[in-house]
């Protein structure tokens, strides 16, 4: 079956970003076992991952480029945060290399990595960890199926088999 939208694929795929010494280096896997499973153009992956599995069928093998433009974007020097000191009271200060969940104003959910801890502040880096990184696909596609009225209504896939519950 062919990949078009509201249809839930499950896929393999090997991840690798590019090595300061010119080499790539695997970061990421899903497996035959355990593989990906979404529901195709709902907006969950990356616009230009899906772009270059919509001619693609089950079976299929695939090995694809994209820029860290087209991934994640650009590292932007500006999107690093100060906390105060004081978010953290009654609480031990987080390390250097700490995932944090983080909230604006409103409400929106996103995560920082500390970067640094200083006598007054924890300086957090809201880029997403890939950003910058030009990133490389391989895989397989697995499965290809209609979603069902409960999938498309919920927005997400439920499974390789539509049965994962809640």
């Amino acid at each position: 079956m062919k990949i078009e939208p509201q249809h839930v694929v499950s896929l393999t795929y090997d991840l690798y970003v590019d090595q300061e010494d010119g080499t790539e280096a695997l970061v990421e896997s899903a497996t035959q076992e355990q593989p990906l499973t979404f529901l195709f153009g709902a907006g969950q992956m990356l616009p230009k991952f899906e772009e270059h599995l919509s001619p693609l069928s089950t079976n299929d093998i695939y090995d694809f480029r994209l820029t860290a433009e087209d991934a994640y974007g650009e590292h932007d020097e500006e999107a690093v945060a100060n906390l105060p000191i004081e978010m953290f009271q009654g609480a031990d200060l987080p390390e250097v290399g700490a995932i944090l969940p983080l909230q604006d104003n409103q409400g929106n959910h996103f995560q920082g990595q500390v970067v640094s801890v200083a006598e007054d502040s924890v300086i957090v880096d809201l880029n997403h960890p890939m950003a910058g990184q030009p990133l490389h696909f391989k895989g397989v596609i697995i499965n290809v199926r209609p979603a069902t009225p409960e999938e498309l209504s919920h927005g997400h896939a439920h499974g390789a088999d539509g049965h994962h519950g809640h």
